[in-house]
């Protein structure tokens, strides 16, 4: 007997909390929001419609601010932020999301739904919601 096998997938696992911010912005008010909202990563806004998202992370600003000596009055989020970034879809299998993840090396990636960033995923949260579901 064949046993059917449980999917489970990004939407089930992925975070609705996330923070964004526009690139004009700079890093001093994204360090403020990251510290409001207790992350280490902001979605950058698109631009346009032909735009694409972008992130920044706390590493982006420790290798291109911290460890420069720059002001982070002085240096925009579009200066230091990732561009564009490999985002996943809401009903993609966390198997293959995690295979994605060990392919780029990825700490972070944004949902996409509807040219839309509607979530974001971890390393994390595949393993502790994803594979730790198929155990209980």
């Amino acid at each position: 007997m064949i046993e059917k096998r449980t999917v489970i997938r990004v939407k089930d696992v992925m975070k609705t909390d996330f923070g964004t911010i526009d690139g004009i912005a700079t890093v001093a008010e994204a360090l403020k929001q990251m510290k409001m909202l207790k992350t280490a990563v902001l979605i950058v806004n698109k631009r346009h419609d032909d735009d694409e998202y972008g992130m920044l992370t706390s590493g982006d600003i420790a290798r291109h601010v911290l460890a420069k000596d720059r002001a982070p009055d002085r240096v925009n989020v579009y200066e230091i932020m990732n561009k564009p970034v490999i985002s996943v879809y809401p009903d993609m299998d966390i198997r293959y999301c995690s295979r994605l993840f060990a392919n780029y090396n990825l700490v972070r990636a944004p949902v996409l739904e509807n040219n839309k960033v509607v979530g974001m995923v971890s390393p994390n949260s595949l393993v502790l919601d994803g594979l730790y579901k198929t155990f209980q």
